[in-house]
């Protein structure tokens, strides 16, 4: 996708660029933000001529505002780097709902703009406003944006951050109301699952591998199981968690948009919109997901008592029903996948930090090799990025016994020298990049909703009680006989279970 009306890359390295981050004194923008946007100053990857401006109502004081984005860096505060990088950040405290507060920081842009060489009016210009925000004041912050600090002679781009949305009309009214500040190619709904580099992995995997994209069908393949797994609980942050749930807050959006670039057909090209069109494609294919299918669960303390329960943390309601634990199965009705169950897992405070996407195959056709084991291809997302097939091999010697092995790229040991980028930094250079690829359009957003919407009014509506299963353990009673049963799922005979080897001193395969 090419920048700035395809500028070559000299071009593109030069263009006056301001980032505005609002919310810049909250957790996301120290934790996540600032350090994406000093990861790719770092690597030389923003613009020469970029200025970034923090935002926030926070009244600071500039050292405790430096010392606050900093906080999270992995570098020495004092390193030449930081302090290179603390050279072209700026703050400005204000209200979300003033005028002039956004006047100031519109005269803020413009007198950095004059600073860093700013030539005349028609010089390729970008802005971009990263709402580092709650949802409630995105509309707020986006028209005064529109109104006070937009500019029309540039380009701008306005990157927002979930939830999109509590359910299907309200993503629709939020969707309406952004729509009517913001052109749809000026919006960048960010969801930092589709900047992981094994979720963009994806693409090549299937349709740079002849074989891969062969057998990537219901003819061949038997289920497919999207998991994640993460092994604390709310810690503190409860209450904000019990307005959501595990479902609206990891599996409508992270797992569902993993699930439509495995299912998708190949695009038309690379082009951003033609990526987008064929996941939508997918999306519109799924069914709304049935009660009967979803299994709920919510942690509770561990009996030693190390380990509280969601209903312990002090923020979270006593008589709280939220899930902190779900298991759906989704079925996605076109002619490549129809009768090929879909499993989506998550939940806080399980046995292990996972994510992962297990493609299992279908049984041979033939018995020359009875009580064989499934091959499945898996791709795990983190903690370590790998793709490993499982896969029957003879054991080594004179016995003819077969066993269960493994095809392994795990991305530590074949790319030992090179850096993985956290997600947020490969997506924030998509939106430097212009390239909306890896960024949630409306009507995928709106299909989505409308797939989990149903599934979470009966939910709310019936007061469906969560199972209770303990901090630290697998999930609810019935998790393994879930897969099982309700997708076929077959476990490896003999407890199989895959492990990455360690690494060799010489980086070699």
């Amino acid at each position: 996708m090419s920048f700035s009306g395809g500028l070559d890359e000299a071009a593109r390295h030069d263009v006056l660029t301001t980032i505005v981050v609002f919310g810049a004194s909250g957790d996301l923008a120290k934790k996540k933000t600032y350090p994406a946007l000093f990861h790719l100053f770092q690597q030389g990857l923003l613009p020469k001529r970029t200025s970034i401006i923090g935002y926030a109502r926070t009244q600071m004081e500039r050292p405790n505002f430096l010392e606050r984005v900093t906080s999270y860096f992995k570098e020495d505060p004092e390193s030449p780097d930081v302090q290179r990088f603390l050279g072209i950040c700026a703050y400005v405290s204000g209200k979300y709902d003033v005028d002039a507060d956004f006047q100031r920081l519109r005269g803020e842009i413009d007198s950095n703009e004059q600073a860093m060489g700013k030539r005349d009016s028609a010089e390729e210009r970008v802005h971009i406003y990263y709402l580092a925000l709650p949802p409630s004041v995105f509309v707020t912050v986006g028209d005064q944006v529109r109104r006070n600090v937009y500019d029309g002679t540039c380009t701008n781009r306005v990157v927002i951050e979930k939830p999109f949305g509590h359910d299907l009309e309200s993503s629709r009214v939020l969707s309406r109301e952004i729509g009517e500040l913001f052109d749809e190619d000026e919006i960048y709904r960010i969801d930092h699952y589709l900047g992981k580099e094994m979720v963009k992995n994806i693409l090549a995997l299937r349709f740079a591998n002849v074989f891969y994209e062969a057998v990537w069908n219901r003819h061949y393949i038997s289920n497919v199981q999207i998991t994640f797994k993460e092994p604390f609980g709310t810690e503190g942050r409860g209450g904000y968690f019990d307005e959501f749930g595990i479902i609206r807050d990891v599996m409508q959006n992270h797992l569902l948009q993993v699930l439509s670039i495995v299912a998708m057909h190949q695009p038309k090209s690379l082009r951003s919109e033609d990526i987008r069109d064929r996941k939508t494609e997918v999306l519109r294919r799924i069914l709304p997901i049935q009660l009967e299918d979803t299994l709920l669960g919510q942690y509770v303390g561990t009996r030693d008592g190390s380990k509280p329960g969601y209903k312990d943390d002090d923020t979270v309601p006593k008589d709280s029903m939220t899930a902190t634990f779900a298991q759906c199965v989704l079925h996605v009705d076109n002619d490549r996948w129809r009768g090929v169950p879909w499993v989506m897992k998550a939940g806080k405070a399980l046995d292990e930090a996972k994510m992962t996407i297990r493609i299992q195959f279908r049984d041979m056709p033939n018995a020359l090799f009875p009580k064989l084991a499934r091959n499945e291809l898996v791709l795990q997302v983190s903690p370590k990025e790998s793709v490993y097939i499982k896969t029957i091999v003879k054991e080594p010697g004179l016995s003819t016994n077969l066993a269960m092995s493994e095809l392994d790229l795990s991305y530590h040991k074949r790319y030992q020298d090179l850096k993985i980028p956290d997600a947020y930094a490969t997506l924030i250079l998509d939106v430097l990049n212009g390239d909306h690829s890896n960024f949630v359009r409306s009507d995928e957003l709106d299909e989505a909703w409308r797939i989990f919407t149903p599934l979470l009014h009966q939910i709310e509506s019936e007061q469906v009680v969560p199972l209770p299963y303990e901090y630290g353990s697998r999930g609810p009673k019935g998790v393994d006989e879930f897969a099982t049963e309700r997708a076929g799922y077959k476990l490896s005979a003999g407890e199989y279970h895959w492990k990455p080897r360690p690494s060799s001193a010489s980086g070699k395969l």
